[in-house]
């Protein structure tokens, strides 16, 4: 056999599947689209084609081929210790939506593997198995193909048969390599099937024929489909003669890399050290993948998984031996070996560095700590037996350190010690803040959805970027999961109209509000979304009835439409002006525009100063008093493209696009509704910018008449100042400034006053002090005395005296802080302050640190102090 490189293979394989007529398509995005609530990440090569094989969208062919890019977490903590697990893999596949079937498929198939034009895999290394009762299959093999019978395994069900309950199903066919006798079991009908390692399964054909009914029952499927998928990590074992995927040539030189700068050599998985070269090679590439296409470190959904990944892989590099952070360099890797089939690395390759060095920074500050905190749980619970860490402590390193929680399980199993998963999440229930790891399997959930309410009735046809009012027909009623004939006065029903003005909630734009009317009837609109083409309105109908068929009149709310048109402009103006000043990295990384204001984040690394911000402000407003047309056009993709208008990343888009254009100003990718004329925004107003995530930045801003409103209420608020100040505006910051210093010297008069009778009470205190074991404890409840007035105090008696452990609580309006100092001879008798305080915080609810000579806590319940004073006499005690 011919050896066949990664990228060669990927390339062969689409173009074979193109000489047999598919669509060439991209890999789909890591993200499901919005409408895919089932999955967290794409993490099988049909996934994204589901709507086609539902039947509830057209493809764009009916004959498709993709090299899919799939992330599987599920069996994470195989990765490294196996020759073929991997959380980050590409899926090749060709696929058919009731077009070619069963001998298409198996014959072009054949021909792909074992001509020598493609693969030129030997016929005689090749197996077939077969559902058990698929002769036609069966048959193919035998008398088309003409493989020898006893090549051709019949299994059952559990191997050979593709379903998920109801619905559409069918049966399957796996292709097979045989390495040779050297890896079997030695048993005589060694076979597929077999455990042994000898057959390797490398291409399955999927026949989706039946439709399984409620009763247990098949009924043949109409339109029949085809569904392929080939491991192309897998099949590259096969085509360099290699037993492991991280022997293959994109994996080999990331795991050579880690390696160089571990200065540690891969034993072919022989080694403890291999496990962990393993992991940073697959982790690294799944991390650029996902960052590529849009995740960002976060502790739930998806970017929880992104932020496990990164972190396991910044702990192995660690335990390799390498210092210091590592990761932002060794993606370097990826984008050798990935980057000519998967161009958008390139282009995002600084930002996605950013993130990975921003991530990796945060984890590095907490890892040492955390690490020593966990030493801690481990140490104390050996010695009291206990054989897990408790779910609180879990929770804690996840909380305040930014520990995954299976990073924790994997330090506490090196020390031999288990964790109390249960408490965990218990914990992360009580806190609100649940992962949402645990999603049901990807790939089989989320063929069924309210979708397959709107799946036979025909697109909407959309008027509303000219029209805010026509006449149109009803051609659907849904409530719930039911599909009604009629609705009448107090329904909550959805709508569905041959023809709307309401625009359908996407792209970040809310759905549009107004009236259905016709004699006798009045429906409000209160949103619009739309599923497939299919506009849904939703409606609360106040008077009379409707039917299917009915005729009526849909008018749109002008004046909020308008609005939302202002703020969706304005969101375009303002991501060029950010670009402007900040530079070309800025992209769109989610966006939110209302009637009432609009919200939009985007890539960026730092707070924008206030200087940047007025910069932004001003470029938005000057542009708005240009009066620039704005112009909108259907054009095809590439021509698009090759425009320079901007799209959102990751985002499915058709073959034709819809292009909103400021000339001489911004060009994007936009369904959206916008102004005609970009002085209809009237004014731009930011009001806030903060952080969202590791790397991304939001802006809040208002337009038009919402700027006038701020204005209003400003203005009232100083004046109200101004009137409290027995001045005038003009005045009012040098008033104020004046007021804010007064009220400083006041503070500090009164700081000093306390502080020199709290110092000429140190007699008196030192005159109340208990002696413990031989120690004098010095105890003391505060009003109103800041905290560094008792560190004064404090150092005050430490200059004196000797043999002494003081505990000092404070009350400053309903905040509680405590302190312990110690005075430096009793260091070396083994008493630390930053450890009693743990325990006599925790009386009152509270908790901190320090150090051994002094430490400080923050507590809640006040009532308990003389409880926390006790305790510290215990401690001595």
């Amino acid at each position: 056999m011919k050896y066949m490189g990664v990228n060669e293979l990927r390339e062969k394989f689409l173009s074979f599947w193109e000489s047999k007529g598919c669509l060439r398509h991209e890999s789909y995005s890591l993200v499901p689209p919005a409408s895919d609530k089932s999955l967290l990440l794409i993490a099988a090569g049909m996934a994204p084609l589901k709507p086609y094989f539902a039947g509830v969208e057209e493809p764009p062919r009916h004959r498709m081929t993709t090299s899919q890019k799939c992330i599987r977490t599920n069996d994470i903590d195989n990765v490294g210790h196996t020759a073929r697990h991997a959380t980050y893999f590409e899926m090749l596949g060709n696929f058919s939506f009731g077009d070619y079937f069963k001998h298409e498929s198996l014959n072009w198939g054949w021909e792909f593997v074992t001509s020598e034009e493609w693969l030129g895999i030997p016929k005689e290394k090749i197996w077939a198995t077969v559902y058990k009762d698929d002769d036609e299959a069966f048959n193919i093999w035998k008398d088309e193909i003409g493989m020898p019978e006893e090549r051709i395994v019949r299994l059952g069900k559990d191997d050979n048969f593709w379903e998920i309950g109801t619905g559409p199903c069918g049966p399957c066919s796996e292709i097979y390599f045989d390495r040779g006798p050297e890896y079997g079991c030695g048993k005589p009908d060694c076979k597929p099937g077999c455990d042994c390692d000898r057959y390797m399964e490398f291409w399955n054909h999927v026949f989706t024929q039946f439709d399984r009914q409620e009763d247990g029952s098949y009924l043949e499927l109409e339109h029949k489909n085809i569904d392929t998928g080939m491991g192309l990590e897998r099949m590259a074992c096969i085509m360099q003669g290699v037993d492991s995927i991280y022997n293959v040539d994109t994996m080999q030189a990331i795991l050579q890399e880690v390696a160089r700068l571990s200065g540690v050599t891969y034993k072919q998985g022989q080694a403890k050290e291999d496990v962990s070269l393993r992991i940073v090679t697959d982790h690294i590439r799944s991390v650029a993948f996902m960052i590529c296409d849009g995740v960002l470190p976060s502790n739930e959904g998806r970017g929880y998984i992104l932020r496990r990944l990164l972190r396991r892989a910044a702990r192995h590099g660690k335990l390799l031996g390498i210092k210091g952070t590592f990761l932002a360099e060794l993606v370097e890797k990826v984008f050798e070996t990935s980057g000519d089939a998967y161009p958008d690395l390139i282009e995002r390759k600084e930002y996605i560095k950013k993130i990975i060095k921003i991530e990796e920074d945060k984890f590095a500050q907490t890892l040492d700590k955390g690490s020593e905190i966990l030493e801690e749980y481990i140490a104390d619970a050996k010695k009291t037996g206990v054989q897990a860490i408790s779910g609180e402590q879990c929770f804690t390193l996840y909380d305040t350190y930014g520990f995954p929680v299976e990073l924790t399980q994997e330090m506490a199993e090196d020390k031999g010690m288990a964790i109390d998963e249960e408490g965990f999440k218990k914990c992360m229930e009580d806190a609100k803040n649940l992962a949402r790891s645990a999603r049901k399997d990807e790939d089989n959930e989320g063929w069924l959805d309210e979708s397959v309410m709107y799946k036979d009735m025909k697109q909407t046809n959309f008027v509303g970027y000219e029209s805010l009012a026509c006449e149109a027909k009803v051609i659907g009623i849904v409530k719930g999961m039911n599909a009604l004939d009629s609705a009448s006065e107090g329904d909550e029903v959805r709508i569905v109209l041959c023809t709307t003005p309401f625009y359908g909630e996407g792209g970040g734009q809310i759905g549009d509000t107004g009236i259905l009317t016709t004699e006798g009837f009045n429906a409000a609109v209160t949103n619009t979304t739309k599923i497939n083409g299919v506009y849904i309105h939703n409606c609360v109908v106040s008077a009379g009835e409707i039917h299917v068929g009915d005729k009526l009149t849909a008018c749109v709310d002008v004046e909020r439409r308008n609005a939302i048109a202002r703020n969706h402009t304005a969101t375009h103006l303002l991501q060029k002006a950010l670009q402007i000043v900040l530079g070309d990295h800025i992209a769109q990384a989610g966006s939110y525009v209302t009637d009432d204001a609009l919200r939009f984040d985007f890539t960026h690394f730092e707070a924008i100063s206030k200087e940047d911000l007025a910069k932004v402000e001003d470029i938005v407003n000057e542009e708005i008093l240009k009066f620039t047309p704005v112009e909108t056009k259907v054009m095809a993709i590439e021509e698009a493209k090759k425009l320079g208008a901007m799209m959102l990343f990751g985002e499915k888009y058709g073959n034709e696009v819809r292009v909103v254009n400021v000339p001489n100003f911004s060009m994007e990718f936009c369904g959206g509704t916008h102004v005609a004329n970009i002085g209809q925004i009237g004014c731009f107003k930011i009001v806030s910018e903060s952080g969202v995530a590791a790397g991304t930045r939001r802006i809040e801003a208002i337009t038009g008449n919402a700027v006038r409103m701020l204005l209003n209420d400003e203005q009232e608020v100083i004046a109200l100042a101004a009137a409290s100040l027995k001045t005038n505006a003009a005045g009012l910051t040098k008033k104020a400034e004046d007021v804010a210093a007064e009220l400083k010297a006041v503070k500090k008069e009164l700081e000093d006053v306390k502080a020199k009778a709290a110092g000429e009470g140190v007699g008196d205190l030192l005159a109340s002090a208990k002696e413990v074991n031989g120690i004098r404890l010095v105890t003391k409840k505060f009003e109103g005395v800041a905290i560094d007035q008792l560190r004064t105090i404090s150092d005050k008696i430490k200059e004196s005296e000797k043999n002494v452990v003081m505990v000092f609580a404070t009350v400053n309006d309903s905040k509680i802080t405590l302190m312990i100092s110690v005075t430096d001879d009793l260091l070396e008798k083994g008493v630390h302050a930053g450890k009693m305080i743990k325990e006599v915080a925790a009386v009152c609810g509270g908790g901190g640190g320090g150090k051994a000579d002094m430490a400080q806590a923050g507590a809640k319940d006040a009532s308990k102090l003389d409880e926390a004073f006790a305790k510290a006499e215990d401690l001595l005690k």
